[in-house]
This record gives C-alpha cells, sequence and structure tokens, in this order.
C-alpha cells in the first residue's frame, strides 16, 4: 500500500498537481496551436455553408451518437486491430486513473481498508494499457509499417505514449516488488512517481491533449454530414474504396 511509505496529504496534493497541469497543459495547448480558433471557425462554416439547419433536438441527438459511438467504442477507427488497440489503451488508462484518485482520496490510509476490487482493476487497467501500448509502439506506429524504420526511433509525437506505457509499467513492478517486500520497492516507487510526472507535465509536448479535442472534432463531423455541407468534400463516389494493389497489402492510415 503506497500509504505505508508515502502521508495521505502528499499523495493527494501529488495527484491534484497533477491534475493542474493537465488542465494548463491542456489549456496552454489550445492557445499555442490555436484549435480553439479552427474549431469554431470550422464549425461557423458547417453552419453558412449546410443546406439546411440542425436545431436543438437534433444537435442533442448527434451529440449522444458521438459520444455512445465515437466516445465509447470508437468506431471511427472502423473494424481491425487499431480499433482493439485504441480500446485497450483507453479503458485501461480509465480504469488505472479513476481507480488511483479513488483510492488516494477514499482509502488513504490504513484506518480505512481499500476495498479488493480497486486494486485489481487498478492492476488490471495498467495492464491493459502497457498490452495495448506495446501493441502500437511495435506493431502498429505508421513510420515502423510505411516507412520500414526501427521501432526503436523516438521523435517528439512519441512522448505520450512512451511516458504512458514507462508509468504504467514501472508502476506494475513497484506494486510487485512491494508485495514481495523487496529492499527495491523505494527505488521504483521514485521512477513510477518520475514517468507518471513526466505523463502529465508534458502536455504541451505531446499529444496527450488530443483526446480532448477527439469528441469535438467527432460532433462537428456529425453536424456537418447532417447539414449537408460535408466539410467542403466531394460527394461520395458510386464505385467503392480501393486501396493497395494485388501485390501490395492496403496500409494506408
Amino acid at each position: 500500500m503506497l500509504s505505508a511509505s508515502v502521508s495521505s496529504g502528499v499523495m493527494q496534493a501529488y495527484v491534484v498537481i497533477m491534475v493542474v497541469l493537465v488542465v494548463g497543459g491542456t489549456l496552454f495547448d489550445i492557445w499555442h496551436k490555436g484549435s480553439a480558433v479552427y474549431f469554431f471557425r470550422s464549425w461557423r462554416n458547417t453552419q453558412d455553408k449546410g443546406v439546411r439547419r440542425i436545431g436543438g433536438g437534433e444537435m442533442s441527438v448527434l451529440a449522444i451518437k458521438t459520444a455512445l459511438v465515437e466516445g465509447l467504442t470508437s468506431a471511427e477507427f472502423g473494424p481491425g486491430q487499431r480499433r482493439v488497440v485504441h480500446l485497450l489503451t483507453m479503458y485501461g488508462f480509465l480504469s488505472y486513473v479513476v481507480t488511483t484518485v479513488i483510492m488516494v482520496f477514499w482509502y488513504p490510509t490504513p484506518a480505512t481498508p481499500t476495498p479488493s476490487i480497486l486494486p485489481l482493476l487498478w492492476v488490471v487497467g495498467a495492464l491493459l494499457v502497457c498490452i495495448g501500448g506495446c501493441w502500437f509502439w511495435f506493431f502498429m506506429r505508421v513510420d515502423v509499417a510505411a516507412e520500414g524504420h526501427t521501432p526503436f526511433r523516438v521523435m517528439r509525437a512519441d512522448l505520450f505514449i512512451l511516458s504512458l506505457v514507462a508509468s504504467t509499467t514501472l508502476g506494475l513492478v513497484w506494486a510487485a516488488l512491494q508485495a514481495m517486500g523487496s529492499s527495491c520497492t523505494t527505488v521504483f516507487l521514485g521512477l513510477y512517481l518520475i514517468a507518471t510526472t513526466v505523463l502529465f507535465g508534458s502536455v504541451p509536448w505531446s499529444k496527450f491533449a488530443h483526446m480532448f479535442y477527439k469528441p469535438a472534432a467527432a460532433l462537428e463531423k456529425r453536424v456537418s454530414e447532417a447539414a449537408g455541407s460535408r466539410r467542403n468534400l466531394p460527394a461520395p463516389a458510386d464505385k467503392p474504396e480501393k486501396f493497395g494493389s494485388a501485390r501490395e497489402r492496403p496500409r494506408h492510415y
């Protein structure tokens, strides 16, 4: 249990600081990249160029569909391993973060025993993140799969996935060492906290904030299609799309 080596006040303060870093980093990312300006301009164009107006009731229905389809099931990825990897990582990360917050704020000391289901969900969530993250890193990265680069080629765009996998992996190692009573527990706790701080503190330089943009972009796309503007794209062709060739498998992302 973390409270055996760190006081509850320190744990709670650390979690609050991480939340502040995520919120502040996301707001900075929105301002620096002009994401909000781009989104509202695109939304205005959708309304102006649409062939019909979207009422409040229909807008609510579109928002619910977006939350259920794109949000909960990641349907925008279509069938295949990319969607599976995204779902593993997304639900694993949610389980990992939510159970961490619950244990830190509701069960911070041995005086309030933690229900056994919470550590189990924490471990399962971390494992799902590790599986999904490693699956993506070694088998699905665009530059690796399509351009033939080594899987160990690291760019700034990889900061989010690497820090995420490092945080969950070191957390699992620390939890296992603590359960065994190992003398290396403190070392891995420090490494775990460093990786977690990098994960939540690097939002302005990583792709962490993209998880907040995607629902808004998905909703804007649905509204655009419902209004008939198609975001300035041509009407769909009569023939189905064809990628790749008879000698090469399609590898488009």
